[in-house]
């Protein structure tokens, strides 16, 4: 089994910064990759971020150039900087583990609200 913990959101200005975080326990070990999605009331859950366990990277264009995944040391950790906030960021932001076997796991997901 794993778990997912998500820290770090908030409520922000536009223009600002918050960072996300998200560590997972359990069997971890031979993860493909964590990343971070998110949801706006309405909408479907969509990619934000990802990274693999060879620290290969991957963006929602719309991210693009303002905000940066990354690993912690304990490799088990992921991080996301989200500088130059809009208000079109504002959603939930669940953190996500895929591991072999197409299997994947959610956190419950922390709200993020830019305001304008």
């Amino acid at each position: 089994q794993v778990q997912l913990v998500e820290s770090g959101g908030g409520l922000v200005q536009a223009g600002g910064s918050l960072r996300l975080s998200c560590a997972a326990s359990g069997s971890t070990f031979s993860f493909t990759s964590m990343g971070w999605y998110r949801q706006a009331p309405g909408n479907q859950r969509e990619l934000v971020a990802t990274i693999t366990s060879g620290g290969s990277t991957k963006y929602a264009d719309s991210v693009k150039g303002r905000f940066t995944i990354s690993r912690g040391n304990a490799k088990n950790t992921v991080f996301l900087q989200m500088n130059s906030l809009k208000p079109e960021d504002t959603a939930g932001y669940y953190c996500n583990i895929a591991l072999p076997y197409r299997r994947e796991y959610w956190g419950q997901g922390t709200q993020v609200t830019v305001s304008s």
